[in-house]
């Protein structure tokens, strides 16, 4: 049989070292379908039950390979749903090329079903590059203008084919004016700024006598680097959400995250230092940075518009982070003087004994930091995390413990709901040896994971290694939104919009031959966790947890305060429970050590 539109786009992505893609099918993109039968074994295709969860799994496989991702839909709905899970890709600076359908060139512009304008649809989620092949000669370029731009870009990209030009017999350009000839390869950067350039950022680094590090997504590759960058320096780490994993939080200079999800300590050392170095971050929240003029600044990213954007710096260097923190550091001093990092380092011992006290709380039945403080030490090693967005993010962000090896994300800058299930099946396909971790609220599970859970009982045994827990946060409750409704708005909790309708997580598991593990005392928490990662199915691990437990900033102002204390005396609904738990919260952060809070 002659290779035709599709089998020659299959074989291009193979051909660039793509393995896999992430889809669902549909008339509009059945070309294509076929030829990803015609060619199993070489591009193997992972249904989704959902194009929003396949373009998350795409997102998913770039951050947990560092590989173009690769996701598939028909036209009109399929091509929309796309869209959500693209612009996760697109804000966290992903490399995912998107191949959706479309009909007929001949009903172009005749208003017919499911007939989108798709180029102007996608031209924003995938600026760089995003074009319609309409001729059989043309999809040669366009294969490989996709790929190589969103690898090089970090970025989205865009393939819209036409129904009938999928089945059109393959043509190569021929060799005439007005064609294209593109061939596969790429060189990956490994940028590095300008010898005097780097001599300046030492200068400035020199110089500070209480140096604060922020590390973010940029900087996962370059763990060593930074360690040894701190250490000169003398540096305390804070760490993005999304550089969750770029340094092990078991060093006593590691403050963790920063922002409203972040911790003490990060905040008093950025309120403290003279001088910030940030690698490989855009992390967005000024308030949480220091004061304009209070430090100076040097920047390192490799991309150069994202320089000087967060905080004005005096310094910004365009360059890969690794290769630039290694090309700087013989330009560095030591510093002598301790004082500094000392202070960091006690504020850190004494923050992870407030968390530790402040999990060991009573609560309504388990305290939700509780689950994450007992699953710290039992991570296993080289796991993956996933995690969605809401208060569960709070909690893996302050009480989680990476450990050098482990790999972690979520969705960081678009910050949507529904990431975490699909982000775990696909490190599951990218890295079917290792255990992955799920950390889902019951919210984010009833919006995509329990349609994840369909997939994971449908393909677990083709991995090998059938690791992979989920952990779902059982409050009733869209907890996240409730304490902003508090916290912001000074509006009690609206029960009509926050509260979830019961569902059983653990019981659907056992329903589709999975395991299922529900805990209901916080005794159990540790056992159940323990439990689950010795299974040799895929397990859901429901933990019924405390919506009133306060996941509180680690800086609360006059008008978060007033609006909190307004929404509570507006008859919150679950004013008692909040009062009660806020109060153990607070007291825990004077008295870490102090009587026992108990019952």
């Amino acid at each position: 049989m002659a290779e035709n539109v599709s089998d020659f786009l299959v074989n291009r992505l193979a051909a660039w070292g793509i393995s896999r893609v992430y889809g669902y099918p549909g008339d509009g993109i059945n070309g294509v379908m076929g030829a990803l039968r015609r060619a199993e074994g070489k591009l193997e295709l992972v249904q989704a039950r959902h194009e929003e969860l396949a373009a998350f799994m795409a997102c998913a496989h770039a951050k947990f390979t560092g590989e173009v991702g690769v996701c598939i839909a028909t036209s009109g709905p399929g091509a929309i749903h796309l869209l959500n899970g693209l612009y996760d890709a697109k804000m966290d600076h992903q490399p995912v090329v998107a191949i959706i359908g479309q009909q007929n060139r001949m009903a172009l512009g005749g208003d017919y079903q499911q007939e989108v304008d798709l180029l102007s649809l996608f031209k924003d989620v995938a600026h760089e590059y995003v074009q319609m092949v309409t001729t059989p000669e043309q999809v040669r370029h366009v294969v490989d203008r996709a790929v190589r731009i969103a690898r090089d870009q970090r970025s989205v990209t865009c393939i819209v084919l036409p129904n009938d030009v999928q089945t059109l017999k393959a043509v190569e350009p021929p060799r005439e004016h007005g064609t294209v000839h593109t061939g596969i390869g790429f060189t990956a950067r490994h940028s590095v700024p300008a010898e005097a350039d780097l001599v300046r950022a030492a200068d400035i680094l020199n110089q500070g006598k209480k140096v604060a590090m922020l590390v973010g997504a940029g900087a996962l590759d370059a763990t060593a680097e930074i360690i040894e960058v701190a250490n000169l320096l003398g540096a305390g780490i804070a760490k993005a959400l999304l550089g969750k994993a770029a340094v092990p939080d078991d060093l006593p200079f590691v403050t963790g995250s920063i922002g409203l999800l972040g911790t003490k300590p990060s905040w008093d050392m950025m309120n403290g230092c003279d001088t910030l170095l940030m690698v490989g971050s855009s992390f967005p929240y000024a308030e949480f940075l220091p004061k304009e003029g209070q430090a100076r600044g040097v920047q390192i990213d490799i991309d150069g518009r994202m320089l000087n954007l967060r905080y004005p710096m005096e310094l910004g260097l365009v360059g890969d982070s690794k290769a630039t923190l290694r090309a700087l550091i013989p330009y560095l001093r030591q510093n002598a003087e301790t004082a500094w990092r000392d202070e960091i380092e006690k504020n850190v011992a004494r923050w992870w004994e407030v968390l530790d006290a402040r999990a060991m709380n009573d609560a309504n039945p388990i305290n939700p930091q509780r689950v994450f403080r007992e699953l710290s030490p039992r991570l296993p090693d080289n796991c993956i995390i996933t995690c969605d967005s809401g208060t569960a993010t709070n909690w893996y962000a302050r009480d989680v413990k990476i450990r050098r090896g482990m790999l972690a994300s979520l969705s960081g800058t678009l910050a949507t709901m529904g990431c975490a299930v699909p982000y775990a099946i696909a490190a599951k396909y990218a890295h079917p040896e290792r255990h992955v971790v799920a950390l889902v609220g019951d919210g984010a599970m009833q919006m995509n994971g329990i349609n994840g859970l369909i997939t994971i009982a449908d393909t677990w045994r083709k991995w090998g290694n059938p690791r992979l827990t989920i952990m779902v946060l059982n409050n009733g409750d869209l907890n996240e939104v409730t304490w902003e409704q508090r916290a912001t708005e000074g509006d009690p909790k609206f029960v009509t919009s926050q509260s979830l309708p019961e569902f059983p997580y653990a019981g659907y598991a056992d329903l589709l031959g999975l395991r299922g593990i529900r805990v209901k005392r916080p005794e159990d928490v540790g056992p159940a966790w323990e439990k689950a990662f010795s299974s040799e199915v895929p397990t859901v691990l429901e933990m019924v947890t405390d919506p009133d437990v306060p996941p509180l900033p680690p800086h609360v102002s006059q008008k978060q305060a007033k609006a909190y204390a307004s929404a509570l005396l507006r008859r919150d609904p679950d004013a008692i429970g909040v009062v009660t738990a806020t109060f153990k919260e607070v007291w825990d952060s004077l008295f870490p050590h102090g009587p026992s809070k108990k019952g």
